[in-house]
């Protein structure tokens, strides 16, 4: 108990507001509520490559979503676009390395190396270095949404 109340003692209170967005719009005021914004990235490498997991539980809204963030925000092109029953596969260019982001019905959604197998490290770094991008942009826009 005692140690808790020590941990708890030394944390700043943060509300999830990226100092960028404060930057932005000087007179931000933000509707917050117990409700935390969080993400959680997963990184993943069982495919030979790193893939990372943007939402586990993703549904097409959130890869739409996300794709507008690439397309619009990012100014990406998407090179190919695959739609399947159960599957959805879009390819972009990132910093020079192809990648994919990819909707599953059983997976989620994630970004990975469009070449999985044959992927450098080079690769797996533009990977890790987008997811980051993509985590901290749907998190602005989820509290662009929560204005009062």
């Amino acid at each position: 108990m005692i140690l808790q109340q020590r941990k708890q003692r030394g944390k700043q209170k943060n509300l999830g507001v990226s100092r960028q967005l404060i930057r932005k719009n000087p007179g931000l005021i933000v509707k917050t509520t117990r409700k935390t914004i969080t993400m959680s990235l997963t990184l993943r490498t069982t495919l030979g490559c790193t893939e990372a997991i943007i939402a586990d539980d993703g549904n097409l809204n959130l890869f739409y979503r996300i794709a507008g963030i690439i397309n619009e925000d990012l100014r990406l092109k998407f090179l190919k676009k695959e739609d399947e029953f159960d599957t959805i596969s879009w390819s972009f260019k990132f910093k020079g390395h192809t990648l994919t982001l990819q909707y599953d019905i059983y997976n989620g959604i994630s970004v990975l190396p469009t070449k999985a197998q044959g992927a450098d490290v080079k690769d797996n770094k533009a990977v890790v270095e987008l997811a980051a991008v993509l985590e901290g942009k749907l998190i602005d826009r989820e509290l662009l949404r929560n204005i009062a």
